[in-house]
Parts: C-alpha cells; structure tokens; sequence
C-alpha cells in the first residue's frame, strides 16, 4: 500500500530538500536499492492469509459444535474457543506437545491423507473422570491408559468428528473416520517432519479444569481445496446454502418429525374418595354424549372431529371433520 502523505509533510520535506538537509540523489538510491527481506526455508508459508481467515471461520462453527457436544455427553459447563490458527513445520508441532498425550488420528474422505486431533491430557482425563461418575477434576499424575480408558476415549472422540464434518459443510462434505489413538507423540509420523501443516489451537475448559485441544492438518491434506478456502469461494457457498434445495431439505425434514396423535373420548372429574372405591364393573360419566364426535388432537392442538369404529378387529377412529384454525373446543 502506498502511503499519501499530508499536506504539512510535503511542506515539511519540501523545506529539507531546499536547505540541503535531505540529498535528493540519496533518496534516489534507496529507492533503487533492492528490499530484501529474509525467508525461512524450514517454515515454508504454504497457507495465505485468506487462507487462515477461512480456516479460523470454519473452526469456530467447529468450536461451536464442539461445545454443545461435550457439554451434552458430560453433562458440565464445556467451553471451547478457537485461540489461533497458525502455520507451522510438523516437526514443530510434534515437539511441542507433552510426552504424554491423547492423539486421534483420522481421515477424512474425500480429503486424502491423514490428521490429528491432539487433547491435553488435562482435558481427556477430566472427560474421562466425568464419563465415570466422578466431578471432572484432572489427576495429578498421568498413568497409561488402561484397555477400558482407551475404549472409552475413542466412543467420545469418534463421535466427535461429527462436530467437524459439520463445520466443514460449507466448504466440502467430508467423512471423518478415526483410525487410530495415540499417547505418544514419537509413534505419529503422519508426513514428513519439514512439512507445513495448519495448526488450530482450541482453548477448552471443563468445569474447572482447562487445557488445549489442537487440531494438526497437513498442507498435503487441503492442497486439493485451497481454492475454496478463499474468500470469494466461502462467501458463495454461503449463498448456496439458501438455495431451494436447502429448502426442501428442510420441508421434507420437517414432514418426517413425529407427533402424538390422542383421539379423547371425553372427561370426568372425581373425588379422591370415588377414586379409591373405584372397582372393576363401575361405570365412570363423561363430559360427551355418545352422539358427540370425538376431539382428535395432534400434539396439544385440536385438529379433527372423529367418530370410534373397528377396523380389521383393532380399535380405530375416523375423521369426520377437519377442524379450522382458531376454532376453540367448548365441553358440552
């Protein structure tokens, strides 16, 4: 970007070169003279700042979900927030988390190589106090996880891939699939130790307890994508998620929910004393006569007027009438 300078400094600069202060053939010379500016081959810049952006965007809905999820299995206060999204070599990444650690390794079709999910082993032991009746709190020592643990770590981090496809929905539709869990770092050799991955950082706190869930993805991984990952990209597949086809999606949605169906025969109100004496043979007086239809109700609202019958030798109603909305039911 170039800079405009104001009014006074063009004065101001005017005035030096005037007086002598300032050679105008020196500042030729800079200006000529090459920037140069230093490059770090080992932390190769793979991923654009539009790039990051779209990342930090998707892994917030990712947070997002993530939250609820925990917060509904665990049944705590879960809050998790997206700190950063950075670039950095996979050796890096590797050397700067614990010895001992939880790493979820996984897939993701039609994205093609492998990922990680990497959590605290503060945050997963308090997951995994929680899960077992206890209140969440983190151990002081870390022990290898016993068979039971390690069962019970990957049911809740398996399900948890679920929280990502989500977030991924309006860039590409990806399966994620855990392939295996790791505690130790040194046994994970997903690429190669020199290549640049993108690191999201996810601040997690469980009760009292926090720590750090990191997701690791190779630049390998999104190279395919990195188009859509681009502003231009993500702000169409906004667009498109309003298209008709959403719409339907969502009517037909809709049209498949269940709601309880209660056709009344009528109503009576009784003493607790007539109540206790009831005994088989009584006969109870409700509020309809034999003739009156019965109210068919969908959830809580009337919808139909019906009458009993059998059908087939089962029990069965038919409607005789659909009832309009705003048409309130009167006992008789």
């Amino acid at each position: 970007m170039v800079d405009v300078l104001s009014q006074n400094e063009i004065d101001a600069l005017l005035a030096a070169l005037s007086s002598g202060e300032m050679d105008a053939e020196e500042l030729k010379k800079e200006d000529t003279q090459k920037k140069v500016r230093s490059y770090d081959f080992k932390r190769a810049v793979r991923f654009s700042k539009d790039h990051i952006r779209s990342l930090t965007r998707i892994h917030e809905n990712f947070a997002r979900f993530l939250t609820t999820y925990f917060s509904a299995q665990l049944r705590t206060f879960v809050q998790i927030s997206v700190v950063q999204v950075e670039q950095l070599p996979y050796d890096e990444f590797i050397r700067s988390i614990p010895k001992m650690t939880i790493l979820n390794i996984f897939e993701a079709e039609p994205l093609k190589g492998r990922m990680v999910l990497e959590v605290h082993p503060n945050v997963a032991y308090a997951m995994l106090d929680r899960l077992l009746g206890g209140v969440g709190n983190a151990p002081t020592k870390i022990n290898t996880l016993t068979e039971i643990e390690t069962t019970i770590m990957e049911r809740i981090f398996s399900r948890a891939f679920d929280s990502l496809a989500e977030a991924w929905k309006t860039v590409l539709d990806i399966s994620p699939r855990m392939e295996a869990m790791e505690t130790n770092p040194q046994f994970m050799q997903i690429v190669s130790p020199n290549e640049t991955i993108a690191l999201i950082s996810l601040s997690t706190k469980i009760g009292d307890t926090t720590g750090m869930i990191n997701l690791c993805i190779p630049h390998v991984v999104l190279e395919p994508i990195m188009s859509k990952l681009s502003a231009h990209e993500w702000f169409i597949s906004e667009k498109k998620s309003s298209l008709p086809e959403e719409a339907e999606s969502l009517k037909y949605r809709i049209s498949q929910a269940k709601l309880n169906i209660v056709a009344e025969l009528g109503s009576s109100h009784i003493s607790v004393s007539e109540f206790l004496g009831l005994s088989v043979g009584d006969v109870i007086s409700l509020n309809k006569s034999v003739g009156t239809g019965l109210s068919i109700r969908v959830g809580d609202r009337l919808k139909f007027i019906g009458s009993p019958g059998t059908l087939k030798d089962r029990v069965a109603v038919q409607i005789d009438e659909i009832v309009s909305e705003g048409v309130e039911e009167f006992d008789e």
